[in-house]
């Protein structure tokens, strides 16, 4: 693979958000005392595009015209190290490119499945789509189970507001009054600034907590992996290895979701997380998709599990380099990179410049005309 880079020099912009810290009782879960997996109703995540972030857009409007020969990119860490890890994917994808002057938008669409995860993606036989509305292991809905363990796993985990980490600015996305009785999910939004030759590349990335490992407190992130049926999932029963043979676990969950665990060590890595929280979490019944339990949790440094993994810093940041230089040489507009929905194949389109965006102006229309139909009862 010829797609390499040097890894780019690194610069904190702006910390937002807050950090709870990491409740260690956590490290000391078996498959004979598990945890159940709570359901954390009071938080709210926030899973929002490049161009719709305010404090992008703020660095962008400060940061003003570009020096000569030097082109401006600005993505979050999940558009990133989707696009760093796409060469293990197999479900199509899509991902928006705005081309503007000096600079340069990686976005996703609205309502794409994008911050959703997938679950054995990479698998021999990965799960199969159902005409039956009852079945619970299609592709979407082990999707949205996963999603949701993951979101309840990233909070449970961790103290709440003892020893937690305010961050200079607070969450730019909360709003009290549009979410009472919510609070922002612990997550630090840290925008860095990456610089190759010729290229700034602004990103927002994420961290979930902080963790203290010999006396220094560290910035971790944390994810979760679930099992759902390893009758169906080519695995070995979480409960019965775990323990004593968790390497055998974790191999063929590398097998089966390849892609999703190397865009999590991708997101660690651009975000500077010291550590990578795993979680491994299945199903309290094989066929109750609604409760799970927290069988164990294991720490990983990132760098050190990119390599476990095969996933080469240097191609990461090659990949990056490499669809940066093809839109550098592109005119002005809008495209999409789609990824062939039965090939291992990415392909680029130019795109008009209002695609995507009617459906916005739709809405605002029909809530206008509700509205005046609103008046008009009255």
């Amino acid at each position: 693979n010829s797609l390499f880079s040097n890894k780019p020099t690194a610069e904190d912009l702006k910390w937002c958000g807050h950090l709870d810290a990491y409740n260690e009782a956590y490290d000391r879960i078996t498959s004979k005392t598990p945890k159940p997996l709570q359901r954390i109703e009071n938080k709210e995540f926030y899973y929002v595009s490049t161009t719709d972030d305010p404090i992008i857009e703020q660095i962008a409007v400060e940061a003003g015209e570009a020096e000569e020969g030097v082109t401006r990119v600005y993505a979050t860490d999940a558009i990133l190290a989707h696009l760093m890890a796409s060469s293990r994917s197999v479900y199509p994808w899509d991902i928006v490119v705005q081309k503007m002057g000096g600079s340069i938008f990686f976005d996703k669409r609205d309502d794409s499945q994008f911050d959703y995860l997938t679950v054995s993606e990479t698998a021999y036989e990965p799960p199969a789509v159902s005409e039956d509305a009852d079945a619970i292991n299609t592709p979407e809905k082990l999707s949205l189970e996963a999603s949701v363990i993951n979101q309840n796993f990233t909070q449970q985990i961790l103290h709440g507001e003892k020893g937690r980490q305010q961050m200079d600015d607070p969450n730019p996305f909360y709003d009290e009054e549009e979410s009472p009785g919510m609070e922002p999910a612990s997550v630090a939004f840290r925008y860095r600034k990456f610089t190759f030759p010729g290229i700034e590349l602004v990103v927002r990335c994420e961290l979930h907590g902080t963790v203290t490992k010999r006396g220094e407190k560290q910035y971790m992130t944390a994810y979760a992996l679930n099992e759902w049926d390893s009758k169906h999932s080519a695995g070995i029963e979480w409960r019965q290895k775990i323990d004593q043979q968790r390497g055998a676990v974790l191999a063929t969950e590398l097998k089966n979701n390849s892609c999703k665990l190397a865009k999590w060590t991708c997101q660690s890595m651009i975000a500077g997380a010291d550590q990578m929280k795993i979680g491994y979490v299945s199903r309290k019944g094989r066929t109750d998709p609604h409760h799970h339990q927290i069988l164990a949790t294991q720490f990983y440094k990132p760098q050190d599990f990119s390599m476990q993994i095969n996933l080469s810093v240097l191609t990461m940041w090659g990949v990056f380099k490499m669809f940066a230089d093809k839109f550098i040489g592109m005119d002005d507009g809008k495209y999409v990179i789609m990824k062939d929905p039965n090939k291992a194949v990415v392909r680029i389109y130019s795109v008009p410049i209002d695609t995507f965006e009617e459906d916005e102006e739709d809405e605002e229309e029909e809530e206008e005309e509700g509205d005046d139909r609103g008046a008009a009862e009255n």
